[in-house]
């Protein structure tokens, strides 16, 4: 009972769980066949006895075996066919050397019941520790580590050592740029703590059928974000002392897109961690506002390929920031990504409302237009004194090409009057 209880105690509910009922029904189910075994070598009489419970085992084993190499029954079954085939093995094995098999099948198999109970007890009641809630943590933070990374380089990069009073170049806290190092290792923890999260009875806030695959598919998404800002983490390193004239046109939107990306970043960590659906218009202002930045840097970019054409701008200067800002595109891709798939989570999993204030929290900033989106007629103030004597400008505008035409228009009283009508 001593070992039953060794081998099924864990650190965590999941686990503990898996294994006793792995444990308990591999034990039953293969004590019953291998009692039913013996009593069918039996009518084999004694010499054939041996030959039957052989290719039995032999067969039972291997099928087993096999049965192991399947993703799906490894992940969560594995150490239950191990027990199976351990116990099928010594109960066939042991009855044609023992008479009382049925005590012996009795035997092992309150053992083990005994063991698992006392497990399964002081886990659920005395100590339990959830893995599901050890995942959703593990989640949040691995997006804060994230967002962590991003604030950091949007605010260091750009701004290059100078020199103090004391006559010594600063240095930059480089301590973010090792955030998203745990993030790329996380892998084998979040699946692990997934498939125990899996055993485990609804608990606190996660209920029955709690999405944990839906856990997963964040995971994967924040270690690609953390594969891009690995790159980023290189070419930090590698910076210019002195700035470049590239370097200072592209600043203020390569900041940008990381500083707002990290935004985005930290609502969905605060998010997953309160278990409240993510805020839209918080999140979708500053995931809008990268993307504007984005577009600012194409603009920038574009006017930068006729000064290269020129020979004016050297192409190896420059293309370490264009590196870097694509590499921050891809960024805001991921990003976007993961803000889906935390939506999705908050959907599935019944994320509860956030609770909105409205006098502390301000107005969403509304982005800059750049260009004109509407179509009009814009008509001046004329005094009314002079409606009859005057002169009317109606100034229409398209928003096409600038064109000016000059017609007369009958006005509605007696006295004629002129009106221009001014295309822009």
């Amino acid at each position: 009972m001593e070992a039953a209880a060794t081998a099924c105690s864990k650190s965590v509910q999941g686990a503990t769980l898996s294994k006793c009922l792995n444990r308990g029904f591999a034990t039953l189910t293969a004590g019953a066949l291998g009692v039913g075994a013996k009593y069918f070598a039996d009518l084999f009489g004694k010499e054939g006895e041996p030959i039957v419970l052989g290719f039995l085992v032999f067969t039972l084993g291997a099928l087993g075996t096999f049965t192991r190499f399947f993703p799906h029954m490894k992940r969560r079954y594995d150490y239950g066919i191990l027990i199976f085939v351990l116990t099928f093995s010594m109960v066939t094995v042991s009855g044609y050397r023992v008479d009382k098999i049925l005590e012996l099948a009795h035997q092992r198999l309150s053992t083990i019941l005994i063991g698992a109970a006392t497990c399964m007890i002081i886990s659920l009641v005395v100590c339990p520790v959830w893995a599901g809630e050890d995942l959703h943590k593990l989640v949040s933070s691995n997006l804060e580590k994230l967002a962590t990374f991003l604030e950091g380089f949007g605010s260091e990069y750009f701004s290059f050592s100078k020199i103090d009073e004391s006559g010594k170049v600063s240095k930059e806290d480089k301590g973010f740029l090792g955030a998203y190092k745990a993030v790329l290792n996380s892998k084998a923890t979040e699946e692990s703590l997934a498939n125990f999260a899996w055993w485990e009875p609804g608990h606190k806030s996660f209920r029955l059928r709690h999405p944990w695959k839906q856990y997963l598919k964040i995971g994967v998404l924040a270690r690609e974000c953390a594969c891009h800002l690995q790159a980023l983490s290189g070419y930090f390193n590698s910076k210019p002392q002195l700035p470049t004239e590239f370097h200072k046109r592209i600043e203020e939107a390569c900041t940008k897109m990381s500083i707002e990306s990290s935004k985005v970043l930290k609502e969905l960590s605060s998010s997953i961690r309160t278990m409240t659906q993510p805020s839209s218009s918080s999140a979708e202002t500053h995931l809008r506002h990268s993307k504007i930045a984005v577009d600012d840097f194409k603009v920038i970019l574009a006017t930068t390929e006729t000064l290269l054409f020129s020979n004016k701008l050297d192409l190896l200067e420059i293309f370490p920031a264009i590196t870097v800002a694509s590499v921050l595109i891809d960024v805001i891709n991921c990003v976007d990504k993961i803000s889906e798939a935390v939506e999705d989570l908050s959907v599935q999993a019944h994320f509860k409302k956030a609770k909105k204030n409205k006098e502390s929290s301000p107005s969403p900033e509304k982005p800059p237009q750049h260009h004109l989106l509407h179509r009009g007629i814009v008509k001046p103030v004329v005094d009314v004194d002079d409606v009859e004597g005057g002169d009317s400008v109606v100034i229409e505008i398209c928003g096409g090409g600038a064109e000016a035409a000059v017609t007369e228009v009958k006005p509605p009283t007696v006295k004629k009057r002129e009106e221009q009508i001014v295309h822009v």
